[in-house]
């Protein structure tokens, strides 16, 4: 059993496991950066942090896309996984694991939960017969369909009538039990919307599903029945426990199992709630492995109001994305503008005016009017000043001095909307406080020290600032700690606890005479709206 210390100190999350039928579209970027930003703000606070992501690369889906393309299934995968790989770099995401279901410790640890489960006797021949969309890998209810039985998530695609022998698990017998696990763990699902959907969802009675496939060769065989492959979710669903397994250790559910499990958060999109949700702790159940800690579905984002989706054919390229932008200014708009959680539409014009105000303008032009007074009016030295020379109703400390726990707070409930807006209710102070005291005119008059007081504080506003979004904007926050003479790198993921931990950088009032600036320099370059066309 681990200890409440072990629990406390370390912090397990995922991703989906993407599927490799094409490259990467914004919806995975978007999630993937979520989990990201969830990761360093755990580091920040010093805690062990293991973000896993990865691929789903078996099933009916992905191996009609490669006979399509005129590969073999793993050649095909092997290809799309350099493109998911390349885009997280490209985003400036720090995963620690990325597993990929066809690696062949995953196929051990598999059989293994599969022996579980079937020894409880949760597993069961039977016959199959409905609705199959391929897309969703998933069978469907009639209700569930649209006219013509088009699925709803994928409304170009036929659902496919199937009748044929699977394998069954015994969904059924966890209803109580996932009832259960529900009321006494009511944030196990988030946001309160999805909750209720789940709720509503096994409140009607569950049904038995289908585990294995047949005429389906790109997956692993039935461990008791080699003619038939396992169905793809069953398999994917556990690439998050295989994750686990530290490099060098042999391949059971007991090594992959003793450090990080349970996951803390699962971090997906809506259309997979009820397989995080429902399907996958039943699963956990049967075995005698306890449920993951937390699984928030989030919404989806639009483009012309629909979802942004590879079957569609109506996503935006993400790599032309952050190659025209940056990563941090991907990064800021989807979850500034976006409350997480909610469905949320790309607008190009939105885009630019949100970065331009934001960063441009609010954070990057406050920061560097004040380094040039610095430049000019403190022989390019940090204020002699300290946090506690200012009352606690200064206009600034008095926004700051609460604002870490606020952020802190929100980051923990996933609100980063809220998180920025926090953030730049500090920053907006700072251009109002700078223009109000006029140092410019102070120093003029021969008033030093109320200049010092005035540039201090407001720089002091900017870090704190550029501290709490460094989770949001790593590298905008790298670059206004450099300027102001910190040396601190927000991407040294296994070192920024002991360089900047959150219990004193979340706090206002530490920057110290003994720094000297760097040259100041736009840390935002303002974007023309003449220069930007959409992404395909």
């Amino acid at each position: 059993m681990k200890s409440d210390d072990h629990i406390t100190k370390t912090f397990a999350l995922t991703t989906p496991l993407y599927y490799v039928n094409d490259l990467p579209h914004i919806g995975s970027a978007y999630t993937t950066i979520a989990a990201d930003i969830v990761a360093r703000f755990a580091r920040l606070q010093g805690k062990s942090v293991l973000l896993v992501t990865g691929t789903d690369e078996h099933g009916q889906k992905i191996q009609r896309a490669a006979a399509s393309n005129g590969r073999s299934p793993q050649a095909y995968s092997d290809e799309i996984v350099t493109g998911f790989d390349a885009l997280w770099h490209k985003l400036n995401i720090e995963y620690d694991r990325f597993i990929r279901t066809t690696d062949a410790k995953h196929e051990v640890i598999v059989k293994e939960f599969f022996q579980r489960v079937w020894d409880n006797g949760d597993i069961y021949k039977g016959q199959q017969k409905g609705w199959y969309c391929v897309s969703c890998e998933e069978y469907k209810e009639e209700r569930e369909l649209l006219a013509g039985h088009f699925c709803p998530l994928h409304p170009n695609k036929e659902a496919e009538w199937r009748d044929e022998e699977n394998y069954f698990f015994r969904l059924s017998r966890y209803q109580s039990k996932l009832e259960t696990l529900y009321q006494q763990q009511p944030n196990f699902i988030q946001p309160e919307t999805r909750r209720n959907e789940v709720l509503s969802f096994v409140a009607q009675g569950l049904q038995d599903f289908s585990i294995s496939r047949v005429n389906v060769d790109w997956g692993f065989p039935v461990p008791t029945d080699p003619s038939h492959t396992l169905y793809v979710w069953f398999d994917a669903l556990l690439g998050y426990v295989t994750a686990l397994l530290e490099p060098d250790s042999e391949p059971t559910l007991e090594n992959a199992l003793s450090k990080w499990w349970p996951i803390n958060l699962h971090l997906i999109g809506k259309d997979i709630l009820r397989f995080h949700a429902v399907y996958l702790p039943a699963m956990l159940l049967s075995a005698g492995i306890p449920v993951s800690g937390r699984v928030f579905g989030h919404g989806f984002l639009t483009k012309d109001g629909h979802k942004i989706s590879k079957t569609l054919g109506n996503t935006i390229d993400p790599y032309a994305l952050v190659n025209r932008y940056g990563a941090d200014a991907v990064r800021y708009y989807f979850f500034k503008e976006i409350e997480f959680g909610k469905d949320g539409d790309f607008n190009e014009t939105r885009f630019i005016n949100t970065l331009n105000a934001d960063l441009a303008n609010d954070l990057g032009n406050l920061l560097n009017r004040t380094l040039n007074m610095v430049k000019k009016y403190c022989d390019r030295q940090i204020p002699d000043c300290k946090g506690e020379d200012y009352p606690a109703d200064h206009p600034l400390k008095a926004i700051a001095t609460s604002l870490g726990e606020r952020v802190k707070d929100y980051y923990e409930t996933l609100a980063f909307s809220q998180a920025c807006e926090a953030i730049l209710a500090l920053v907006r102070a700072g251009n109002k406080f700078i223009d109000e005291q006029a140092p410019w005119t102070l120093y003029k008059k021969g008033q030093q020290q109320d200049v010092e007081l005035v540039l201090y504080a407001v720089l002091e506003s900017v870090r704190l600032a550029a501290y709490l979004f460094s989770p949001i904007i790593p590298s905008i926050a790298n670059d206004i700690y450099q300027q102001l003479g910190l040396a601190i790198d927000f991407n040294e993921k296994t070192q920024i606890a002991n360089k900047a931990p959150f219990t004193n950088h979340a706090k206002w009032g530490i920057l110290t005479v003994n720094q000297k600036i760097g040259e100041p320099r736009p840390v935002f370059q303002r974007l023309e709206m003449d220069t930007i066309s959409s992404p395909s």
